[in-house]
């Protein structure tokens, strides 16, 4: 992996994320970020995602706060346009 990578990919989640939201801030990107991974997480491995949520309790409510928020946002960003 060159040296540049992790800036790069960071600009494009930069980016994606003011696509998505209307706005990016480094809270916003994190939030974009675990609401992606675990989205492809439940994808592709849906018994793995079902074992976490039924192991972590407090955390599946903490991601479906996440995911709620995304959508939230997402849905007033895309009004405005």
């Amino acid at each position: 992996m060159n040296e540049n990578f992790p800036k790069q990919f960071d600009a494009l989640l930069a980016k994606y994320t003011e696509l998505l939201l209307g706005e990016s801030t480094p809270e916003l990107q994190e939030q974009v970020k675990l609401w992606a991974l675990y989205s492809q997480i439940a994808k592709s491995m849906p018994a793995l995602a079902k074992h976490w949520n039924e192991t972590y309790p407090e955390a599946k409510a903490d991601m479906m706060h996440v995911i709620q928020s995304i959508k939230q946002l997402n849905d007033a960003h895309r009004t405005k346009k």
